[in-house]
């Protein structure tokens, strides 16, 4: 997770919330919705900026702007503006209560949110977790999952609490490579894989210092890390653990890959590209497009457009920005 941003939307400069509001309040007042003036206003402005103007719409016309919002519109558009409107951590929240409710778990969206994030933003999601659903999220995903894959997930959302995983610590060259070791000696160098010892290191340590790590384990091995999660382990645990090398070593590259499955085939997974563009357009949207075109030869914004339609497109094409 590389410390700079990249982002596609910034907000815009001369903000004023009020106007926002009066303005969103029109396009949804009387006959009909002005859906292109939503979209102009709700892609363009940064989350702090959209809860700003939903602050102000309660204050001017006593009215929820994220009720309003959802009586007017609808479909996988309504998703798109509706994941914009919350603030961050909740919206990742709501997208993990998602995912574990009722019959069957998607452990794919455990991976894709709780394996690609910083440290400070793990702790922001455990601590709005509980605010919203009133149980710890470690809790509630121990009864959905199991094994070696639950321990992983566990350790990331519990290790937030003792600092863990600080990004702002800086790297320690001799730990990095002593981890490097305990690494080898607990996959390549026995018979059978050492499971526990990989989750440890790989859930705690920060991304910039698992990064000295797999530097060093290439040294030792003589191949990746990367190459011996593959070899050496199996089921989700594998998908986990190569998601956090993955976007230790190029987070944009590793999203770009999950849009990219989620239109493949037959059917599009809306709620992934929703979450995606939503979720890292203030971050690094415009690596991820970058990557993209790079791994496919094709740009996001032609393969966007080929899946989607009407407004719901129009709203992921403004947010992924000029081409």
């Amino acid at each position: 997770m590389s410390p700079h941003r990249d982002p596609t939307v910034v907000g815009v400069p001369n903000f004023n919330a009020a106007e926002d509001a009066a303005a969103l309040r029109a396009a949804m007042k009387g006959l009909g919705t002005d859906e292109e003036a939503i979209i102009a206003i709700l892609t363009t402005r940064s989350n702090a900026q959209r809860q700003a103007i939903a602050q102000a719409f309660t204050h001017e016309y006593g009215r929820d702007i994220i009720e309003d919002l959802k009586s007017e519109l609808g479909g996988h558009f309504e998703d798109v503006i509706i994941a914009l409107m919350m603030p961050p951590a909740e919206y990742l929240c709501r997208e993990l209560h998602h995912c574990m409710d009722g019959m069957g778990t998607d452990e794919t969206v455990l991976v894709e949110i709780l394996c690609t994030r910083t440290k400070p933003e793990i702790a922001e999601i455990v601590d709005a977790y509980e605010r919203l659903y009133n149980r710890p999220l470690a809790e509630h995903m121990c009864s959905e999952t199991s094994g070696d894959f639950r321990r992983l997930l566990t350790l990331i959302v519990t290790s937030v609490r003792k600092g863990a995983r600080d990004e702002e610590a800086g790297v320690d060259p001799a730990r990095a490579a002593e981890a490097a070791q305990q690494l080898y000696d607990a996959g390549e160098a026995k018979w059978g894989t050492d499971e526990e010892i990989f989750n440890k290191i790989l859930a705690h340590e920060s991304f910039a210092q698992l990064r000295l790590i797999f530097e060093e384990y290439k040294n030792i091995a003589g191949r990746t890390i990367e190459q011996a999660i593959k070899a050496e382990i199996g089921g989700e645990l594998k998908d986990a653990l190569s998601a956090i090398v993955e976007c230790v070593e190029n987070a944009a590259a590793w999203f770009a890959q999950r849009l990219r499955n989620a239109m493949q085939g037959a059917g599009t997974e809306d709620k992934t590209l929703v979450r995606i563009i939503a979720s890292r357009a203030e971050i690094d949207l415009a690596a991820i497009k970058r990557e993209y075109e790079r791994l496919y030869d094709k740009t996001l914004e032609s393969d966007i457009s080929g899946e989607t339609s009407g407004d719901y497109k129009r709203a992921l094409l403004a947010l992924l920005g000029p081409a």
